[in-house]
């Protein structure tokens, strides 16, 4: 039952122990100064009492009930001054929680004529009714209304926002699936050429390299050049296979079992024997390894691989005959790979096929793994390329990373492993947009918080002009009081007397020395009010038979 009743207490919203130490605390605030009100007004012990409980109930009842606590506060205000300060944290609460624009009009309708016919009620016998509503319909805007247009305004915008951001989120996760369909769709097609195509010609020259290796009219060293491009071409529709299975699904295609037992070695371990194929072609390569071996990251591992395999291609290319010189160095902190080439020993082969993107490439893995690579002219000719490796993997900064997976690396380093790819430009101008509107609610909620202390300024100054008014209406000096004696008829000194129609007057006509019996009487305070502190000085005029009868000047307790 406890937990049910903690669970209808904090209603829909998500309510901890700490919001709830939070509203307790803020209760005790607005009941102690609501204690103090209550000394202003002269309240009893039992009020006092009563207002701290009700202003206790109603603050933990707001979230759950939030129309139904503005009708109850301002309704209870009338008759407990302690409750008035609650009234506007109850406007605050119903103007964010209550659903509908209707439902909160209608809420707040009715608190309003709770507010004011109640304290209409509740005066009628000591001030004039239409001064009442006039200052309790002040009253009731600037404290009620106003914290509510303002909360509904916060809460509205606040909603909106979220909604934005969702709907932004929804667009960049549609966008990113169709970016990925048609990026696979294409990838797809890559793949099928590159089957249909290289595959095709790469099949071709391993059919014939092979049948070639059995001719017995090639001498051995032929039959070993031979044997050497057979083995190029297998190699390479290994990799072609893995190339296309990656482009197509993601992931590289499975190896057949006749072909699993000599699988294509694409790391440091390959190294060697990319050098022995090329040794075996005729072209002197020397290969050194200095340090201690290490092992490195498979992405580090296969960048080696590919930096000695494009590096060698190269000079087969631009500087046939030249003697290369392969080294691999084992430094602390990373890996050293070099390959050097002399001068070309004769004439070029004619015009070689070259995309011009392979030291591009090379590039780019490497500083993808946290890497670098360099390639120029060496000393005394030829040509030199160099790459460096960490042994551990360091992703390059995502403001630098410009592949296809730039978004994915920038979604892990902002933390969002397995989101979707984010569009962090149209995060960006969301968040400007973001803080545009931010400065505009900015300069709203300061012009709702200029209408709030201008319409306390009216209120304030309707109060001042209302007391004036009163005390034009009520005071007395003690020469007009002197002036007016017994006997005189009762139109003669009311027409010389204020009318009395004031707060001030209230009761003081019931108090001091008795009455004569069958008279009515009129009470003013005195306006140069000489009494001790706490007390004040009343004229009373008492009439009968339409004459004055008595006057009596005393003493009264505030």
């Amino acid at each position: 039952m406890t937990r049910a009743g903690w669970d209808w207490l904090r209603g829909p919203e998500p309510w901890n122990r700490r919001m709830l130490a939070g509203d307790l605390a803020l209760a005790g605030i607005l009941a102690v100064l609501g204690l103090g009100v209550e000394e202003l007004d002269n309240g009893s012990g039992r009020r006092m009492l009563a207002s701290v409980v009700v202003v206790v109930v109603l603050t933990l009842l707001r979230r759950r009930m939030p129309a139904t606590t503005l009708v109850v506060g301002s309704a209870l205000s009338a008759f407990l001054p302690g409750t008035v300060l609650i009234t506007g944290l109850l406007g605050w609460s119903a103007g964010r929680r209550i659903v509908g624009v209707g439902r909160a009009g209608a809420a707040f309708t009715l608190a309003f004529l709770a507010s004011v016919g109640l304290s209409v009620l509740h005066e009628w016998s000591q001030m004039r009714p239409l001064l009442v509503v006039v200052f309790s319909t002040l009253m009731f805007l600037a404290t009620t209304v106003m914290p509510g247009l303002a909360s509904r305004y916060w809460s509205q915008r606040r909603t909106l926002l979220r909604a934005l951001q969702e709907h932004n989120g929804q667009l960049l996760r549609e966008r990113a699936m169709v970016a990925g369909q048609a990026r696979l769709r294409e990838r797809q097609r890559i793949a099928q050429d590159m089957h249909d195509s290289l595959g095709h010609q790469l099949a071709l020259i391993s059919v014939h390299t092979g049948a070639l290796e059995v001719d017995q009219k090639l001498t051995d060293r032929q039959r070993e050049a031979v044997g050497v491009l057979r083995q190029a071409s297998v190699a390479a529709m290994h990799e072609l296979r893995e190339v296309v299975g990656i482009l197509r699904d993601g992931v590289e295609a499975p190896v057949p079992v006749e072909e699993a037992a000599q699988p294509a070695a694409r790391g440091v371990a390959g190294i060697a024997g990319v050098v022995e194929a090329a040794r075996g072609a005729g072209t002197d390569v020397r290969m050194s390894v200095s340090g201690q071996p290490r092992p490195l990251v498979a992405a580090c591992d296969h960048a080696a691989y590919r930096i000695v395999q494009e590096a060698l291609t190269n000079a087969y290319k631009h500087a046939p005959g030249a003697v290369i010189t392969v080294e691999l160095r084992y430094e602390d902190d990373s890996l050293v790979v070099e390959i050097a080439n002399g001068p070309a020993a004769g004439p070029g082969a004619g015009e070689v096929v070259s995309g011009g993107q392979g030291l591009t490439g090379l590039r780019e893995r490497a500083r993808l793994v946290g890497g670098m690579v360099h390639a120029g002219a060496a000393e005394g000719g030829g040509f030199r390329v160099a790459g460096v490796l960490p042994y551990g993997a360091e992703p390059a900064g995502v403001e630098d990373v410009a592949d296809d997976f730039g978004q994915q690396a920038q979604a892990q380093a902002r933390g969002l492993r397995g989101a979707p790819p984010m569009d962090w430009e149209a995060v960006d101008r969301e968040l400007a947009v973001r803080q545009r509107s931010r400065s505009g609610g900015f300069a709203l909620g300061c012009g709702i918080a200029f209408a709030a202390v201008v319409l306390m300024v009216i209120v304030v100054g309707a109060a001042v002009a209302l007391l004036v008014g009163s005390m034009s209406d009520a005071m007395l000096d003690r020469d007009e009081f002197d002036a007016v004696k017994v006997g005189e008829s009762e139109q003669a000194v009311r027409d010389r007397l204020p009318s009395g129609d004031s707060f001030l007057t209230a009761g003081a006509d019931r108090k001091g020395p008795p009455r004569p019996e069958g008279s009515q009487c009129l009470a003013l305070p005195a306006g140069d009010d000489s009494a001790a502190l706490g007390t004040d000085v009343v004229f009373r005029f008492c009439f009968k038979d339409g004459k004055l009868v008595d006057k009596q000047a005393y003493e009264v307790e505030q």
